[in-house]
């Protein structure tokens, strides 16, 4: 069995070509965006691609390569059932909505007119999101229906940028107070106010639709569990200093202490019910009852190296380090060991 790799630096690709090496996996480097990729993929039995759902490339062409050659019964990672939902809020709400999990209650309108009807109906805060971004990116506390009404209004208008410069920079600049970046990163966030972002500009803004969910209070923080197959890891993220915020906080623990068995044994479960290889949870908490925020299949490598152990799906503790891209590889093979 070979595997075929799209290789980029800082993606999951550095750790699946490492793991292969380790563990004689036979293995080649492709370039999904040379023409032609398929015939380069004629003598594998898969493909691996860690693609950047920022990257305006990836954005536009990731997803229909992928969806492609799973169609034709070659198996990927990630496949349909992983990622047509990716960085997609909206496909997510009606997604685990017909799946009938536990969901932070959330809203989309199509029309400028309903969605200014429901507001005059509804109590705040909310929190209204942009169907795409991470590390909670083009997410707003909305306090009353004052800025509901004008964020609706410009849903239907001239819309939302994809890059929010300003904000932008003002995350860049409270990572740096914190030491947890450099002044030239704040420097390049001063240069995006007057350039924006290649994603920005090729996607162009997002219009026509407006989606709100409901304010959960008294979370100072949130959990991400990410199950790979029949494994399981956590992180727990604090919040920012005077925000609502976890996603992209800097701020993580990772001692098993601060889990709880149920948490993990849900998220296999909806993990079944997705049929995904690879899905990340974050969840807040109304009641002490866990609710999904949102889901995702990639994440930033660094932030969990320090993860001290996993769970597997009978919920047993297994101390010590792991490597989940080498799971993600493994599962692979499994699954063309079964398809054969």
């Amino acid at each position: 069995m070979k595997i075929g790799i799209h290789h980029t630096k800082g993606t999951f690709s550095e750790r699946w070509i490492a793991y292969c090496e380790q563990n004689a996996i036979d293995y080649k480097i492709v370039n999904c965006y040379d023409s032609d990729i398929v015939h380069q993929l004629a003598d594998c039995d898969a493909l691996m691609w860690h693609f950047n759902h920022k990257d305006s490339k990836d954005s536009k062409f990731a997803k229909q390569l992928l969806f492609a050659l799973y169609s034709a019964n070659k198996k990927v990672f990630p496949d349909y059932k992983t990622i047509w939902h990716f960085d997609d809020k909206v496909g997510q709400k009606y997604l685990l909505e017909a799946l009938d999990v536990p969901l932070v209650p959330s809203y989309v309108f199509y029309s400028k007119n309903e969605a200014l009807s429901w507001l005059d109906k509804v109590s705040f805060p909310k929190v209204f999101k942009l169907r795409n971004g991470a590390g909670s990116d083009n997410v707003k506390l909305v306090k009353n229906k004052s800025t509901g009404k004008s964020l609706v209004k410009k849903s239907f208008g001239k819309g939302f940028k994809q890059y929010d410069a300003w904000s932008n920079l003002k995350e860049r600049y409270r990572k740096y107070r914190l030491g947890k970046t450099t002044l030239w990163n704040v420097m390049k966030g001063v240069l995006r106010i007057f350039h924006t972002t290649e994603y920005a500009r090729v996607t162009g803004n997002e219009v026509g639709y407006v989606y709100f969910q409901d304010f959960i209070p008294e979370n100072t923080f949130d959990i991400r569990v990410i199950v790979i197959g029949n494994k399981a890891f956590a992180i727990k993220r604090l919040v920012r200093d005077n925000d609502f915020r976890a996603s992209g906080s800097g701020y993580i623990l990772y001692e098993k202490e601060h889990f709880d068995d149920e948490i993990i044994s849900l998220s296999f479960r909806i993990s079944d019910k997705i049929d995904a290889q690879c899905v990340a949870y974050d969840y807040v908490f109304s009641d002490g009852k866990p609710l999904i925020v949102e889901i995702s299949y990639g994440f930033a490598m660094v932030g969990y190296d320090p993860c001290p152990g996993y769970w597997d799906k009978s919920l047993n503790w297994h101390e010590g380090t792991f490597d989940p891209y080498g799971w993600m590889v493994d599962d692979l093979l499994l699954s063309i060991e079964k398809n054969n």
